[in-house]
């Protein structure tokens, strides 16, 4: 008896990739990747409201260290004050938690499902570096945001000792976390500073060489980028910040420098030369003698006689 094989059709993949996937089969695969990915988010919510409780002792740690916050019970013990102005203010806050960190635990979930429906739509090497693009993004976010609890821990006490009142005080919850939260979220961003330099680099926009001649505009802007977004008003987080994308852009102009010459760019006939310097050419000087003698004209002979048109009745039948 024999067994017939069932030959396999392409892929969902292939499909998007050649272009026979139709609209409405696009819209399908929308509809069950955004399913996919919103189960993903609320597992990972539900994660994040179990976890809440410990991030937010994490993020409390910098302010639970100063002594202006820190109470005693009755029955002796001290604990970490705060002040919450509204009934439902610990509650909200523990849902933003949770959002938070259920957006962190199911990115890898709800990333997959964008990566795959974008995917089919860019070429095989642009796939090779969005890979490796992603795979560095995540550590820089990370780096900035611990930089950020780093500074948070280090200039809360400068920051409230410099204010009209002289000491530290106790905070308002909320507004705490936002502070800190809002903090590791600038830092990571700006730590994505150097992939964008090296977008412009990989796909041929600048050279190593022009973004070194940028230094100047590169230092200024991370200044004042520091100065404005950071919300720590203190001299410490913005200058810490400030040089920390200036050493990730010269490292990116490293990078880049070393791509320019695995490619060989720097190496083209016209590489080196100002755009206003002039071709050097060769002066060749010949003598200039007499001319040859020019013959005389010789007459134009009239034009013949142009013979009369034929009158429409004879050129044309009924039919045209």
């Amino acid at each position: 008896m024999k067994l017939a094989l069932r030959r396999q059709g392409p892929t969902k993949f292939q499909q998007a990739s050649d272009g026979s996937m139709t609209l409405i089969d696009h819209v399908r695969e929308l509809r069950n990747r955004l399913f996919v990915a919103s189960i993903g988010l609320v597992v990972g919510l539900i994660i994040g409201f179990i976890l809440s409780q410990w991030v937010f002792h994490l993020l409390e740690q910098p302010y639970c260290r100063l002594p202006s916050s820190i109470a005693t019970r009755a029955d002796g013990t001290q604990y970490c004050d705060w002040v919450v102005l509204n009934v439902a203010d610990t509650l909200i806050l523990r849902l933003k938690i949770a959002l938070w960190v259920g957006l962190i635990i199911g990115s890898p979930v709800w990333l997959y499902q964008l990566w795959a429906f974008i995917a089919p739509g860019l070429h095989r090497h642009e796939r090779k570096w969005a890979y490796v693009f992603v795979a560095i993004a995540a550590p820089l976010f990370a780096g900035g945001g611990i930089l950020a609890y780093f500074v948070v821990g280090h200039s809360l006490a400068f920051i409230m000792e410099a204010g009209v009142l002289g000491e530290a005080t106790k905070l308002e919850v909320s507004s705490y976390i936002g502070f800190v939260t809002n903090m590791i979220l600038i830092f990571g961003a700006a730590f994505e500073f150097p992939l964008i330099l090296l977008m412009l680099n990989f796909t041929g926009v600048v050279s190593a060489r022009k973004l070194l001649g940028w230094w100047r505009i590169v230092v200024f802007l991370s200044f004042a980028f520091a100065a404005i977004a950071t919300p720590d008003p203190g001299p410490f987080g913005m200058t810490l910040l400030a040089f920390c994308m200036i050493v990730l852009y010269l490292i990116a102009t490293g990078v880049a420098a070393l791509n320019d010459r695995r490619k060989g760019r720097g190496k083209e006939l016209y590489e080196g030369l100002d755009d206003d310097a002039i071709s050097p050419l060769e002066e060749e000087r010949v003598p200039v003698g007499a001319s040859d003698p020019i013959e005389a004209l010789a007459p134009v002979d009239a034009p013949e006689p142009v013979a009369r048109p034929r009158p429409l009745e004879g050129r044309f039948d009924d039919m045209t």
